[in-house]
């Protein structure tokens, strides 16, 4: 169906759970460490640039939760420059199939964008597999 390149931040597993979705809706997936990955300001804004600035951030990030940083607070250059000092701050997964981009993982807006079969078009599904799927802090502390 449809190549995608799918950032994400191994071991979480929030996003093993979305990527499992997409290959079972016949999605072939090229896998990218967020985390590790050479952002520049140009490649990581053509990701975020539709959204508002607080919905750039992963709100697992242990210095959102606690406060340290304020999204709704920062310009766009600001918060620009501290995602890219930080990439842990990133919301993901970040998806891009050809010239179209996604940051985050809404079942509705992912289903929209490039179909994710009739299971996941249920009103069953999850509304949204965003955030850590487990009790542990697996999805916001890094494993390097």
């Amino acid at each position: 169906m449809t190549h995608i390149t799918f950032y994400e931040k191994p071991g979480c597993a929030g996003n093993a759970k979305q990527k499992a979705l997409l290959v079972s809706a016949g999605h072939t997936l090229e896998v990218r460490n967020l985390l590790q990955w050479r952002w520049t300001p140009k490649t990581l804004f053509a990701f975020l640039e539709p959204l508002p600035v607080p919905e750039w951030f992963n709100r697992a990030a242990p210095d959102i939760r606690s406060g340290r940083i304020l999204p709704e607070s920062l310009s766009a250059g600001r918060a620009l420059a501290l995602l890219l000092a930080q990439p842990l701050l990133i919301r993901r997964p970040l998806m891009q199939a050809g010239e179209t981009r996604m940051v985050g993982f809404e079942t509705k807006r992912v289903h929209a964008w490039i179909g994710l079969g009739h299971e996941a078009a249920s009103s069953h599904a999850p509304r949204s597999l965003e955030g850590c799927a487990a009790t542990t802090d697996d999805c916001s502390v890094s494993s390097d």
